[in-house]
């Protein structure tokens, strides 16, 4: 018999909380989301910035839900309530609970770019050696982390967490409830940068990560960072192994790299051992992140050459690069998707996987739309971006946004596309230019809502996919 997740007794125990119901009800899952809630899942009904979860617990009931965290100021009523002051406080509760009867090797990622990547990289490597639990999608707030951590079950080999900031002192409460083993920085880039002012700020914040590793423990570290003295002395307060990765000189490096039927083929020099990792997705981003992965699961202990047939099977993911062929009456299109989220240091990389994606004489056509939170510098940042569309050798541009407008005018007349206000104003222009055997890619930040252009070109040609 599986053992189950919680008992309505530890969840009180670890909560505080107060529950007429059976104390010996198995939860197997947490949930903060009725649509997506599965039977014998506790619901959390936490207050949204717009929704208050305690409106939803009758449905959460309907749908199976085992048990129910409700606040005790709430009109909620049931015998299999647990009542607490605070429900994202019991939650974080719960997590710490979680974390503390765990003895799986615990690793936490963050970083300006790549966190979600090498998250699930990780998370395929390590659950080829034992087993894994990491979070879905990108959860890495301040509920994203401490659901992580309620949902993992208590026989985990190895936990992934990963944890994203926007401003100073949010990741060190963070850490502190995961508590890593090994903590992953894998870059510092001008991200929220327009919130934290400069990169040597950015540099401290990520740095937190390291106010919650475990004594002794590991600081995997991307070598070509910048501010990376920032980052060391942080890990060195911890008495933290350091490990470099992604240069020359570093303890993992890519010795050499090849492309065979569209898989990366990379020989990894980890210390004086070498390992073989091929990769069915282009940029060489992914190759730095894998090198990141590497290093982590080596001082996880773990089989190399086991994490490595793991981690052969990631793909990118919708929104962060995920490429499909749409098929058309007269040929296909490549789409690459990379609507999820944008930044300079992204955008470089997003530009050139569409350089290398397609045949060799494809029209190879970038829809971009603003990267937002860049501060003063937005304007200068965007423009910046022209040189590598130029040498990517990119057919033709189209922008939309008010910041995007500065690459516009960045261009050379014969790369720029149509311009639109917003992503809305550019839809028919981006349909009206596509034809077969081009390769297109829509990227944006989140903020700029270039996921209904992606969402377009797929309904305009009647979603024949392949």
């Amino acid at each position: 018999m599986t053992q189950p997740l919680w008992t309505i007794s530890e969840i009180i125990a670890a909560t505080g909380g107060v529950c007429k119901g059976r104390m010996e009800a198995a939860i197997t899952g947490v949930s903060i989301d009725t649509r997506t809630l599965q039977p014998g899942d506790l619901y959390v009904a936490l207050h949204g910035v717009s929704q208050d979860g305690h409106k939803y617990v009758d449905a959460a009931f309907e749908a199976g839900a085992a048990a129910a965290l409700v606040e005790d100021n709430s009109d909620v009523n049931g015998a299999r309530c647990i009542r607490v002051p605070d429900t994202l406080k019991a939650m974080e509760d719960l997590g710490r609970a979680a974390r503390a009867r765990t003895n799986a090797t615990v690793i936490a990622v963050t970083g300006s770019v790549g966190k979600t990547g090498t998250k699930e990289m990780l998370r395929l490597a390590l659950s080829a050696c034992g087993r894994t639990h990491a979070a879905e999608k990108s959860y890495n707030n301040h509920w994203g982390v401490p659901l992580t951590l309620a949902r993992m079950p208590v026989d985990t080999e190895y936990g992934v967490f990963e944890i994203g900031m926007n401003h100073a002192n949010e990741i060190t409460p963070l850490t502190k409830m995961v508590q890593p083993d090994i903590a992953v920085i894998t870059t510092i880039a001008p991200v929220h940068i327009g919130y934290l002012g400069s990169l040597e700020a950015i540099a401290h914040a990520k740095a937190e990560i390291f106010d919650g590793l475990a004594e002794g423990g590991t600081a995997v570290l991307n070598a070509t960072a910048p501010h990376l003295d920032i980052l060391e002395a942080a890990a060195m307060v911890r008495n933290a192994t350091i490990r470099h990765f992604g240069a020359s000189s570093a303890y993992a490096r890519a010795e050499n790299v090849t492309l065979e039927n569209g898989v990366q083929c990379v020989d990894a020099r980890m210390g004086n051992a070498t390992q073989r990792i091929e990769l069915a997705i282009l940029g060489t981003h992914h190759v730095v992140n894998a090198l990141a992965v590497l290093t982590a699961c080596d001082a996880a202990d773990v089989d190399l050459a086991t994490a490595a047939m793991g981690l052969s099977n990631f793909a990118a993911q919708i929104g962060r690069g995920a490429s499909e062929r749409i098929d058309t009456p007269n040929g296909p299109i490549m789409l690459i998707d990379e609507s999820y989220n944008a930044n300079p240091a992204s955008m470089g990389a997003a530009i050139n996987v569409l350089a290398q994606t397609g045949a060799q004489d494809a029209r190879r056509i970038a829809v971009l739309g603003d990267m937002l939170e860049l501060g003063d510098d937005s304007e200068a940042m965007h423009a910046k971006l022209a040189d590598p569309l130029i040498k990517a050798g990119i057919s033709a541009v189209l922008t939309c946004g008010p910041h995007m407008a500065n690459l516009r005018d960045a261009l050379p007349e014969h790369m720029r596309g149509a311009y639109g206000a917003t992503s809305d104003d550019l839809r028919d222009a981006m349909l009206e230019i596509i034809a077969p055997g081009d390769v297109i890619m829509i990227k944006g930040s989140l903020g700029s809502r270039m996921g209904p252009l992606v969402a377009a070109l797929r309904s305009h040609f009647h979603g024949h996919t392949s």
